[in-house]
């Protein structure tokens, strides 16, 4: 059995023009080459498997030929054959890796000063030069910057901001650049033509993008799949042998999406989990799937698509038929949660959320009347819900707006209406065409206000008139005078769901159809903010009001408010009554919740 070399180095580039992707390293050294303006010393700086060392050893091979081809080494000379055959006395390789000492770099300076035994040149090859200590820098300076004529040093680098600037400013750098997807399929369509190996472009696709960058990486993806498949690599088979999620799979969900149909999205998502992937790599790879289809839409951005052949055909087609709106939005939705992935304890449940946000908005593209913004959004999460009271709502066709309002100077206003329809009633809510002012006893259950799961993808939504939302806002001009009447029931409702408030709503006074408060901090307006619109659906409705009401929260630091609010000023209001209770919490170890 003859024995087996790996693509990499089998397929190891022997001349300037076999180097793939670095053009203009390439071009530069030739010139240099032809010109007889070689530098004393040349740093090769990129990522690993782009070419720094082969093209280290080519340009060494190079400017010690016999009898150059131009800018190329004949590969016919003395000098070249040996080199080919690895017996070349011109040229050192060093791996700073293992050699990093002082002790190492005086050995090198010894063998600088011997004269080559054939050619022109002795090229210390010095390979992740960055792992050299910090002495060995310095011990290295003097030889780098005046080495003598016939030497030449080659470093190379994966981590050129490790170098010191000592070095830097000692030699020429270059700087090799990512080798592009296209590139690389070219690359590996010619190797496997040299081997026999019948291969599609999704293949070499998903190898070139796996690999990222890299062509040593590429090659042993390469090597690996031909292993596993035999002599004809097929996309689905290359797609497992790499363990990445195919293309495929990104079109079919892609479409679910489009289409509003969270169910199969949610069964597809839950297929990617059993075939072993996280929730992570399947969110990351459906974004940069949407970013694609975004690049896809316009002929100016397509070359920013790094695919070729049929594949970039099928992102154009799709991209086609799903709207700009609708990436966009999904973009900023799997962007989001991508941040917040990693600290989840649940990442399964927070990606199927994702896409059911997704889903809603193929739903508003598919039907754009029939959907509001409130009902593809989920609402935010709080730790408590306002109840509605326990009234019967005035009429099954108001509607919600918000208007705009002056805000004054120190306040926040928020501005809420019982005119415009409630997107999420409860299921058994039955709608009335009359006005019902009767209270309702406190035994029959209290429907919640919020979204529900069902009315963020399924549910039909109360259609709103495109003229309705373009109306001036109305206002109950008994506004003033029912509040006052029914303060104390607010009073007892802030008392009964929202404690917290109490101490700041007991101030309240109201001018027409605006509440207004004062608050000693902003954390505290900040908190009565986001809870703003169910509050004032609640006042509207017990109140009995028609119309637009407005809250006005300010602050003002010097309130000292008569009960405390937060868990650390509990705390101390009790400390400052009895100072024993420090000593027991220290003794006991007891932290405040």
């Amino acid at each position: 059995m003859s024995d087996f070399i790996v693509s990499a180095r089998k397929y190891r580039p022997a001349t300037f023009a076999s180097v793939v992707g670095q053009r203009h390293v390439t071009e530069t050294l030739k010139n240099a080459i032809e010109r007889s303006q070689l530098a004393h010393a040349y740093l090769l700086c990129g990522p690993r498997g782009v070419g720094k060392t082969t093209c280290a050893r080519i340009f060494a091979k190079a400017i010690n030929c016999m009898d150059p081809q131009g800018a190329e080494a004949c590969n016919t000379c003395e000098s070249c054959r040996s080199f080919t055959e690895n017996r070349s006395l011109n040229i050192h390789e060093l791996d700073a890796a293992s050699n990093n000492s002082v002790e190492d770099i005086r050995s090198l300076i010894e063998q600088v000063r011997i004269m080559p035994q054939t050619g022109r040149y002795s090229v210390f090859i010095i390979d992740e030069v960055h792992m050299l200590s910090q002495a060995a820098f310095n011990a290295f300076l003097k030889t780098l910057e005046e080495p003598p004529a016939h030497a030449i040093f080659i470093l190379a680098t994966t981590e050129k901001h490790k170098i010191i600037p000592t070095i830097l400013s000692r030699c020429q750098v270059y700087d090799f650049n990512r080798i592009r997807v296209e590139d690389a399929v070219e690359y590996l369509k010619y190797i496997a033509t040299e081997e026999g190996v019948t291969v599609d472009d999704e293949s070499l696709n998903l190898i070139a993008q796996k690999a990222d960058g890299g062509m040593r990486d590429a090659l042993s993806m390469f090597d690996k799949a031909v292993s596993f498949c035999g002599s004809t690599l097929q996309y689905q088979q290359v797609a497992q042998t790499l363990n990445v999620l195919d293309y495929d799979t990104y079109f079919h969900i892609t479409d679910l999406l489009s289409e509003g149909d969270y169910v199969q999205a949610l069964l597809a998502f839950d297929e990617v989990l059993g075939r072993g992937f996280s929730g992570q790599t399947f969110m990351s790879g459906l974004n940069r799937h949407f970013r694609d289809l975004l690049v896809a839409r316009d002929p100016a951005t397509l070359p920013l698509l790094e695919f070729t052949g049929s594949l970039t055909e099928k992102y154009r087609a799709q991209a086609t038929k799903t709207p700009m709106e609708f990436l966009f939005g999904a973009i900023a939705l799997l962007t989001d949660a991508d941040g917040k992935i990693r600290q989840s304890s649940n990442q399964r449940l927070l990606v199927e959320l994702g896409l059911m946000k997704i889903a809603g908005l193929g739903q508003k593209k598919n039907n754009p009347d029939g959907i509001t913004e409130e009902s593809y959004s989920l609402p935010p999460l709080v730790t408590e819900k306002f109840e509605t009271p326990a009234v019967e709502p005035a009429t099954s066709e108001t509607k919600e707006t918000s208007a705009p309002a002056e805000k004054p100077v120190g306040a926040v206003r928020a501005v809420a209406s019982v005119d415009a329809p409630r997107v999420s009633e409860c299921a058994d809510a039955a709608p009335s065409e009359t006005p019902a002012t009767t209270p309702v006893s406190k035994s029959e259950p209290r429907k919640t206000l919020g979204l529900s799961l069902s009315a963020l993808v399924n549910e039909p939504v109360a259609e709103v008139k495109s003229e309705s939302v373009a109306a001036e806002p109305t206002f109950d001009p008994d506004s003033e005078r029912k509040l006052t009447l029914t303060r104390d029931e607010i009073l007892a409702l802030i008392h009964e769901k929202r404690p917290r408030f109490e101490a700041s709503f007991e101030e309240m006074t109201f001018e027409g159809h605006v509440i207004r408060i004062t608050v000693p901090s902003q954390s505290l307006q900040e908190e009565i903010l986001r809870q703003k619109t169910e509050m004032l659906h609640r006042f509207a409705q017990i109140a009995d009001i028609h119309g637009m009401l407005d809250l006005e929260v300010s602050i003002n630091e010097a309130i000292t408010s008569s009960k405390p609010i937060k868990p650390e000023d509990k705390m101390q209001y009790l400390t400052d009554k009895n100072p024993l209770l420090t000593d027991l919490r220290q003794a006991l170890d007891l932290e405040i919740e």
